[in-house]
């Protein structure tokens, strides 16, 4: 049966967004970016879903989801988001509730947080 641990992943990377088309990446829209030093350096983590309607009092049903962030902050053009804004528009599915910035749940308590952070080898 499937169920949401074996269904669902998050990957996260962290950017600065800049005027400079030499950080552009045509093809965001379809995840993470591996190249180079981008996605060398992962968190790898257990978690849940995000968002607002979550906290230390209300957990999200969603659980557990693999979460792979990168360490490491990345430059990256403003037309990349762009690009990935215009093929978000695209898709057949709507997904014009994702073309806004959302809020994130409050920080995990250290106590409900699950203890199988992967360190750096």
């Amino acid at each position: 049966p499937r169920t949401t641990y074996n269904s669902i992943g998050v990957q996260g990377q962290v950017f600065t967004i800049v005027n400079d088309e030499s950080y552009y990446y045509p093809d965001l829209m379809r995840g993470m970016i591996v190249d180079g030093d981008f996605g060398s350096d992962l968190a790898m983590y257990t978690g849940s879903t995000t968002g607002q309607s979550r906290s230390n009092e209300i957990c999200s049903q969603y659980t557990p989801i693999t979460w792979q962030v990168d360490r490491k902050c990345h430059l990256i053009s403003a037309s990349t988001f762009d690009k990935m804004c215009a093929d978000m528009k695209a898709q057949r599915d709507d997904m014009s509730e994702d073309l806004y910035p959302h809020g994130s749940r409050e920080l995990v308590a250290d106590e409900l947080a699950a203890n199988n952070h992967a360190n750096r080898v």
